[in-house]
């Protein structure tokens, strides 16, 4: 600590030994709340920031799926609104012959998580223990769990101080608690999606670029291959945000229809996935291959075994109304004539949260039926009272009504902002 505290560089091993002793509780939290003031307010070079993300990659178990004879890959998103990419991609990408072992995490703040939108599908379990996924791995190339005890505990540690001692946003913390997590799960290649703009927890793209590239080196210092995309997030991703309602969106995507923008970055991804784990040589090859299998029905067959794998209702997916449907659906008008000039994606995200699609604790209970269906982007031209969106609600509520019209800047002409905004590889 004192050494940090004076600007001094940690020596990796005296990294591990700190990781070491908080995990088996030899270091009090008071000491380990100052060393992470001491580097918050000094800074970690890249083999400090390397050298934690090892041990904290250590502190726990680390999977090994080589023994199974087929590459894999997995992909971590830094968050955002209407982000279901993970739900078309994961199957998408067993289909074309690589393993996914993807360990997501659920949502808090503004943003959704992964683990929601399935269990939006009555039966499924996202909690399979190691065996078990293994087998399900062997069987269909596909696992979509969330992160057990076993994996990292000293990151699950760590970030519990750094949130009550406000070092949460401190870069090389967010590297290393991110990519031990990834490495951990043990796919041998990854993608990153980092989101930049309003609705992200980056809000400049020079920040989004810094992380996806400290990202993408630290990962390779531990041995996976990587790459990443750096993408916007100045408006919601797709049409709908809230978690049955994006399973629908994604289920849409999977038989070939869905938003052009979700179809476009998950063929992006899984073409950076396929390259990365080495069953393609070019990104051409990959996308072409990724496509094929999304046309061709291989991607959403590999979903449905996935559903009924975990122990989900296969039908619930299969008909247009199997998923939990919100009682109470009401159209955002348009409070002008004009052009959507800009979105207040945060405030959108938040609004999900607050009727009921998100929480603000862990303890909170969600309400799968609930969100937002957008009908309007950036760019779009709207008449005053036309629709912008349309709240599925589960009871009425004007209030969010009139705060989700708000959210949205109509004015003059503009164009719509690009997708993928920079590639890191």
């Amino acid at each position: 600590m004192r050494e940090k505290r004076d600007g001094g560089r940690h020596r990796p091993e005296e990294i591990t030994a700190f990781v070491r002793s908080f995990v088996a509780g030899d270091l009090p939290d008071y000491q380990a709340s100052a060393w992470l003031m001491a580097a918050f307010l000094r800074g970690l070079d890249e083999e400090e920031t390397d050298a934690l993300t090892r041990a904290l990659l250590h502190s726990g178990r680390v999977f090994d799926w080589s023994t199974l004879g087929t590459p894999s890959a997995d992909k971590h998103s830094t968050g955002g609104v209407g982000d279901k990419v993970s739900l078309v991609l994961a199957p998408l990408v067993a289909a074309c012959g690589v393993l996914v072992p993807m360990v997501s995490g659920r949502g808090l703040g503004h943003t959704g998580g992964t683990l929601d939108k399935l269990e939006s599908i009555p039966g499924l379990r996202t909690t399979l223990a190691a065996e078990a996924m293994r087998s399900q791995l062997e069987s269909i190339g596909v696992v979509m769990v969330g992160q057990g005890p076993e994996i990292t505990p000293g990151d699950g540690r760590l970030y519990a101080l750094r949130d009550v001692t406000s070092t949460v946003e401190f870069e090389p913390f967010i590297v290393s608690s991110i990519v031990s997590k990834k490495v951990a799960e043990g796919a041998r290649a990854i993608a990153y999606d980092v989101k930049c703009g309003n609705g992200a927890f980056m809000k400049t793209r020079a920040d989004a670029s810094h992380l996806a590239h400290r990202l993408v080196t630290t990962t390779r210092a531990l041995g996976p291959a990587a790459a990443a995309l750096v993408t916007d997030m100045s408006q919601p991703l797709g049409r709908a945000a809230g978690n049955a309602l994006e399973v629908r969106e994604s289920v849409e995507l999977l038989r070939g229809k869905g938003p052009a923008d979700v179809r476009a970055l998950t063929l992006e991804l899984a073409a950076i996935m396929l390259r990365l784990a080495g069953v393609e040589a070019t990104h051409e090859a990959a996308l072409a291959r990724a496509t094929r299998a999304l046309d061709d029905g291989a991607a959403w067959e590999r979903f449905l075994a996935m559903v009924r794998a975990q122990g989900g209702d296969p039908a619930s997916v299969e008909r247009a109304d199997g998923l939990p449907r919100a009682p109470v659906v009401v159209k955002v008008p348009a409070s002008a004539a004009g052009v959507v000039r800009a979105v207040d994606t945060f405030t959108l995200g938040s609004l999900v949260v607050a009727i009921g699609g998100g929480r603000r604790s862990q303890e909170d209970a969600i309400d799968p039926r609930v969100g937002i269906v957008f009908e309007r982007r950036i760019g779009d031209l709207v008449a005053r009272g036309e629709p912008l969106a349309e709240m599925h609600l589960a009871a009425p509520d004007e209030a969010a009504v009139v705060n989700a019209s708000a959210c949205f800047e109509i004015g003059g002409a503009t164009a719509p902002p690009s997708l993928v905004l920079e590639r890191v590889d």
